[in-house]
């Protein structure tokens, strides 16, 4: 009955900027748009919906409650790092290696934290 995630939200306070840094940074895809919606779509077919953001942002930490990261599957780690280093992206640190999977953290232009993850292998 229940299949998977079909998408997920980010309020943004100017989603138009975020779809297109999603895209020429992320390679993903605009697929659809609404009064003020967007939605890029990555390779693999994960969704994330861009809405307009009301109010203020609040402080989060990587262990405060709620929706932490996005991790953006990648088939070639050294490349893709190279790509997003190329493009001006701040890295909160350098890649390490955990449990042989490789892994970067970076914020997008509003602050939410995403992280490049290569996987040794599959979790499923």
């Amino acid at each position: 009955m229940f299949t998977g995630i079909e998408h997920f939200a980010i309020a943004s306070p100017n989603p138009k900027r975020l779809a297109d840094w999603y895209v020429s940074q992320l390679e993903f895809k605009l697929t659809f748009e609404y009064a003020g919606n967007y939605f890029v779509q990555a390779k693999n077919g994960g969704l994330i919906e861009l809405i307009p953001s009301e109010g203020e942002r609040t402080a989060a930490g990587l262990r405060t409650p709620g929706m932490r990261h996005i991790a953006i599957a990648v088939d070639n780690f050294d490349a893709a790092y190279s790509q997003l280093c190329a493009q001006g992206v701040q890295f909160e640190g350098e890649p390490y290696t955990n449990d042989g999977n490789r892994l970067v953290f970076f914020t997008d232009p509003d602050g939410n934290l995403i992280h490049l993850i290569q996987r040794a292998k599959p979790l499923a």
